[in-house]
């Protein structure tokens, strides 16, 4: 089985770009959603001990956490710590889970896999992309962003060149979404052909 990485910088086009995997058919773990559900189950004591005000009605509230985070960037570190094992156990489920299946390929859509050294676990590294005048008009349009949110989560982001220097495969997303589906449909079907050498 072939496991796919794919990742991006915020306003990239990333998780446009996921969904038009599962349009093929790949299964998609999104580390996004893994969270959104960990901070309604299994993160919830461990954030309340360390975050004891954004837990709210026994799920941790994102609004509160980001703005405790956005006084204390420190914290960060607090999160990722305890955050990042949890789904990284999610990640290794679901990649197990398709591999007794047989499936051929999956995808796990990681915004920091770089940041975190998620590299190691994956086959395959995608990097979505676009031109930084198009991400800045995409984070900016945004419900809710600031310059100054917009650069807290950039010092967090590895540089977008560094990433696509990294990269097995690079989508370009500056020219609209067919034009993504096609490299999409290339990537794959380059890696439906390179499989019997990967293993």
């Amino acid at each position: 089985m072939i496991v796919i990485g794919l990742t991006g910088s915020i306003g990239m086009g990333k998780s446009t770009t996921a969904r038009l995997f599962a349009d093929e058919g790949i299964p998609v773990n999104d580390a996004d959603q893994v969270v959104h559900d960990l901070y309604a189950d299994a993160a919830v004591s461990p954030l309340g001990i360390e975050f004891p005000d954004a837990v709210v009605n026994g799920v941790v509230d994102r609004e509160i956490l980001a703005r405790t985070l956005a006084k204390n960037p420190d914290k960060f570190k607090t999160l990722e710590a305890i955050i990042h094992p949890l789904v990284r156990d999610r990640e290794r489920a679901f990649v197990e889970a398709h591999r007794a299946r047989g499936t051929e390929i999956v995808l796990l859509d990681i915004p920091l896999l770089f940041e975190v050294g998620a590299q190691d676990h994956v086959d395959v590294i995608v990097v979505v992309s676009c031109s930084e005048e198009i991400q800045r008009q995409r984070v900016m349009a945004r419900p809710g962003m600031t310059e100054e949110k917009f650069a807290l989560i950039s010092t967090r982001q590895m540089p977008d060149d560094e990433k696509r220097r990294r990269a097995d495969f690079v989508v370009e997303t500056s020219h609209g979404i067919d034009s993504a589906r096609a490299q999409v449909k290339t990537i794959l079907q380059q890696l439906r052909q390179r499989r019997p050498e990967m293993h």
